[in-house]
């Protein structure tokens, strides 16, 4: 199942960065350590995990939430991952 998550970063300010995986712990890895974590994270690391959600069985349907997410404003994905807090 894929599962949509959210990375949040603890530096001066806090950057989120959005993203979809079958596998958070293994993504937060490459994300923090090898060159298969995306471009916008290596100079922001350490990426913790701020919060995650099962979106469905299909990379299509996590896409399209995905995108959702994106378009929100920063006050709505704070809001948003206070909802879903893991950590």
């Amino acid at each position: 199942m894929i599962s949509y998550a959210f990375y949040e970063y603890n530096m001066i300010q806090i950057f989120f960065y959005t993203g979809i995986t079958t596998n958070t712990d293994r993504r937060i890895r490459e994300h923090n350590g090898t060159k298969r974590g995306a471009k916008y994270t290596r100079s922001r690391r350490p990426v913790s995990l701020a919060c995650f959600y099962e979106v469905g069985e299909t990379r299509s349907l996590a896409m399209k939430e995905e995108i959702r997410v994106k378009k929100l404003t920063r006050s709505q994905k704070n809001k948003l991952v206070e909802s879903k807090k893991t950590v």
